[in-house]
């Protein structure tokens, strides 16, 4: 989990891949879309195999907390 950062003046806190200004969410927009890995790390050079691994492993730990949910006035 050393490749995801988080700071607050980089891409507006979102989670980030190694400080760079790529999210987490962007990789995993692009794994949704159906992208192979080969296609994101052409698209982002700057990018390594391991980097993908990260995002999944954070997806993967923030499907795991606990969300409370509240009604939605009208």
């Amino acid at each position: 989990m050393d490749r995801i950062t988080l700071n607050p003046d980089l891409c507006n806190g979102k989670p980030t891949i190694r400080g760079k200004r790529i999210t987490v969410q962007t990789i995993l927009e692009h794994l949704a879309a159906g992208d192979s890995r080969d296609e994101i790390l052409y698209q982002f050079p700057s990018l390594e195999n391991p980097d993908i691994d990260a995002c999944l492993s954070f997806a993967a730990q923030m499907a795991g907390r606990s969300f409370a949910s509240y009604p939605v006035a009208a």
